[in-house]
């Protein structure tokens, strides 16, 4: 089960011939023109073989949902996701962790400085 923000899609918006390396460049947040001059790198160093396998790609691919991000941000974001899912969910646990301690600093400041507040605490424990 994959969410469709995670998925290889051809990216026909940005597209030259069918859209797939502008899709790789989608999926890995590298730019399509990197992308594509290594494509050409690769079918010049495979004689062609490697031609194939992109229109086989570009038959095979759905293509990319307009609706898919919203903000450049969050395109940002999904890419990183794609790239590295444990790091992303270790940044993530890492927030949690860091709003969490926060809100307990927040927590105790408000506690100690109202006396009234720990009295009416205390007397419930």
């Amino acid at each position: 089960m994959t969410s469709e923000r995670t998925t290889l899609y051809r990216d026909k918006q940005n597209a030259k011939l069918m859209g797939v390396c502008s899709g790789i460049a989608d999926y890995t947040g590298v730019n399509a023109l990197w992308v594509r001059l290594g494509f050409l790198v690769l079918l010049f160093m495979s004689g062609g073989g490697a031609l194939p396998f992109y229109f086989l790609a570009g038959l095979l691919l759905n293509k990319k949902p307009p609706h898919l991000y919203v903000e450049r941000e969050e395109q940002k974001y999904w890419q990183g996701v794609r790239q590295s899912p444990r790091r992303s969910a270790r940044e993530i646990r890492s927030r949690m962790r860091d709003i969490d301690r926060r809100l307990a600093d927040i927590e105790t400041y408000y506690v100690t400085s109202n006396p009234r507040l720990t009295a009416e605490i205390e007397r419930l424990r």
